[in-house]
């Protein structure tokens, strides 16, 4: 995964974005499915403050639409404690009657073919964006609704440093650059602001890049895990190593890249302390938070590759809401329009009346509100287009290594050369391959 603390991206991700899980009561506690003259179930989501207050939103709004079901929010902890709460209580067929949880590798640790209903027959199916799909598909079959927004890896620019300069958005690296040099000549700001002393923020430059890697070779993700390709010796894979490095060596990086934190960039971005932040968008909300009066002073773009026909967007996709095969008869049905509301414009609004969008919507029809912030505005237009955003490696792949940050680190500060990072990058994820048992390591 994109290594952020504290499982990395999966935790961090989860509460930022609202998408993954939670602890508590057995489904069995609420009794019966009828209590009342109403169906009751319960939904178990983790305990971020985030999810648990846009979980009991969205069970506001669809019991007002359905007031003939009951829905308790039940919750669990993060991280892996967690995670193995909700393995256990799937195994022993004790789970809630819907539990929210994250997409990608760790849906597939579920066996959703053995412990989740298929989702494929519902009305909404058809309306979910592609990308979520294949996150939450398994064996040919659909198994989640999503819950939560898309997040970006991509580069967060400060408008107002581009309007005093007449910059463009650049759809290729050399355009980038060219800004970059710009930037530099007018000597009043850090041309790309980097944050090395928290040390998961090294590597967006590697990781959001791999839209542009997936555009170069279609078949890259699948030929990763087989062990068939590398990022030392694919040209396309290589960029992201080689990115890192160039705008150090050109001496585009704040004075402070080496000891800046994660907080320290988001303050920089938004007050025009530099130009560039290559970040996940998560950090967008923070900086509504911080710095209310300039979040809309900053933007968005796609990390520039080499061709502006492919210039896209990498994503990582939102949690899912899933209905675990326990649930049966009456609770079933209500179980499965609960997930239809949460997959409607109805429950797009829902969601983002409890927390602010940090990203758009993996449901055709849903809109972000008209005040959220205009980075996040910037996402849209790249996840309407066909082709224009692909998911991350880590929901393609299970292969990453746990070095790769401080690699990063080391490529971005001069003190490794690209293709030694990625040389060693590639000896780290063969450790990681092995210990997963794949075929081919």
């Amino acid at each position: 995964m994109f290594d952020v603390p504290p499982r990395r991206l999966g935790a961090f991700a989860a509460a930022v974005l609202s998408a993954v899980a939670l602890t508590a009561c057995s489904a069995g506690s609420l009794g019966s499915s009828e209590e009342g003259g109403k169906t009751a179930i319960s939904l178990l989501v983790d305990n971020a403050e985030a999810t648990v207050k846009t979980a009991e939103q969205v069970v506001k709004d669809f019991g007002a639409k359905n007031p003939d079901i009951t829905v308790k929010v039940e919750t669990r902890p993060q991280g892996t404690e967690g995670d193995n709460i909700v393995k256990t209580r799937l195994s022993t067929g004790d789970m809630s009657d819907v539990f929210f949880y994250n997409s990608g590798s760790l849906f597939q640790a579920l066996k959703p073919e053995t412990n989740l209903v298929a989702l494929d027959d519902q009305p909404y199916a058809g309306q979910l964006d592609d990308n979520f799909k294949t996150t939450v598909s398994s064996g040919g079959k659909l198994y989640g609704a999503p819950f939560g927004t898309f997040m970006g890896g991509a580069v967060l620019y400060n408008r107002k440093v581009y309007e005093r300069l007449g910059l463009q958005i650049p759809k290729t690296w050399a355009e980038f650059m060219a800004n970059n040099a710009k930037v530099k000549a007018d000597g009043k700001v850090a041309p790309v602001i980097q944050t090395y002393q928290e040390t998961w923020t090294s590597q967006l430059f590697v990781l959001g890049d791999f839209h542009n890697v997936s555009a170069a070779d279609p078949g890259f993700a699948d030929k990763y895990t087989k062990n068939q390709v590398k990022y030392a010796t694919s040209p396309a894979a290589l960029e992201g190593f080689k990115h890192l490095q160039e705008v150090h060596d050109a001496g585009y990086l704040n004075k402070d890249f080496a000891s800046a934190k994660y907080e320290d960039g988001q303050r920089m971005i938004a007050l025009g302390e530099g130009a560039h932040y290559p970040m996940l968008t998560a950090a967008v909300a923070n900086i509504a938070i911080n710095n209310p009066d300039k979040v809309n002073d900053v933007g968005l773009f796609a990390l520039p590759g080499d061709d502006a026909a492919t210039n896209g967007l990498t994503v990582w996709t939102p949690g899912g809401a899933y209905i675990p095969t326990s649930t049966t008869g009456a609770k079933l049905d209500a179980a499965k329009k609960l997930l239809a509301f949460i997959a409607s414009p109805d429950g797009c609004t829902s969601q983002a009346k409890a927390s602010p969008p940090t990203g758009p919507f993996a449901v055709k029809g849903c809109t972000l509100p008209a005040d959220v912030p205009q980075s996040i505005k910037d996402m849209q237009p790249y996840i309407d287009k066909p082709g224009g955003s692909s998911l991350a490696l880590e929901f393609l792949s299970p292969v990453k290594g746990p070095s790769l940050e401080q690699i990063c680190v080391e490529v971005g500060s001069g003190i490794r050369k690209a293709p030694d990072g990625a040389a060693l990058y590639d000896r780290d994820v063969e450790k990681q391959a092995q210990q997963l048992g794949l075929p081919g390591w």
